[in-house]
């Protein structure tokens, strides 16, 4: 075996500076790296909002400055008097709605419209529900206080106003669709009172307070 010293390989020493100057750099690289954080960063956020509000606006803008752009004037199959023919007007079911409405009103006169013995009507045969219209929109209108007689039995209960200013605020059409549903619900048979017949009543209506029985009984 030989005593002779072993020379250093040139190759293999320049290999190792090059790994101890990439460690040094990459170690320079990690220091200067920033921590990493949770959640976005603002600019990103901002953008996105940005993009979506002109989106938004651009969308505005398209439909009230549309010109009046309907699809239908590019489509060489439409015919507008065949449209307007076979258009229909689907027809408003005044007691269906007046049933929807009449779950406010249950609560006093009962789910049946029996009412409560002695304290609230009962709407079934009432003649203050299949008489005069004029006196039953007027109750709808203004509320009703004070003893009142129905069928020979006496009632002191208080009917509150449905009309505007009231306390519900119900529209022409809504006071229509209720009349209607009690004047032909549980056996009922008077007709119907529609929204322009309410709006009739109300415009020569000036009283604001609710009325009595003798008062409407004076109205014809």
């Amino acid at each position: 075996m030989s005593d002779e010293p072993i020379k250093p390989n040139p190759q293999i020493e320049q290999a190792a500076a090059s790994d101890e100057s990439i460690q040094r750099v990459h170690a320079i690289l990690l220091r200067e790296k920033p921590e990493p954080k949770e959640g976005y960063t603002p600019m990103p956020l901002l953008l996105l909002g940005f993009i979506t509000a002109m989106i938004f606006g651009c969308t505005l803008y398209f439909v009230h400055y549309r010109g009046g752009f309907s699809p239908l004037v590019y489509d060489e199959r439409y015919d507008p008097s065949t449209a307007a023919a076979t258009t229909q007007v689907e027809k408003v079911d005044p007691v269906a709605q007046g049933k929807r409405l009449f779950q406010t009103c249950a609560a006093c006169h009962q789910a049946t419209g029996v009412g409560v013995p002695g304290v609230y009507p009962p709407l079934v045969g009432s003649e203050w529900v299949v008489g005069s219209e004029e006196r039953l929109v007027r109750i709808m209108l203004n509320g009703l206080g004070g003893p009142l007689k129905v069928e020979d039995k006496d009632y002191n209960g208080n009917m509150p106003a449905f009309g505007p200013g009231g306390g519900y605020s119900w529209s022409d059409e809504k006071i229509s669709y209720i009349v209607t549903c009690i004047r032909q619900e549980w056996g009922n048979k008077a007709g119907e009172i529609t929204a322009e017949k309410v709006k009739e009543i109300r415009e020569k209506n000036t009283r604001t307070t609710p009325w009595s029985a003798s008062e409407l009984e004076a109205i014809k």
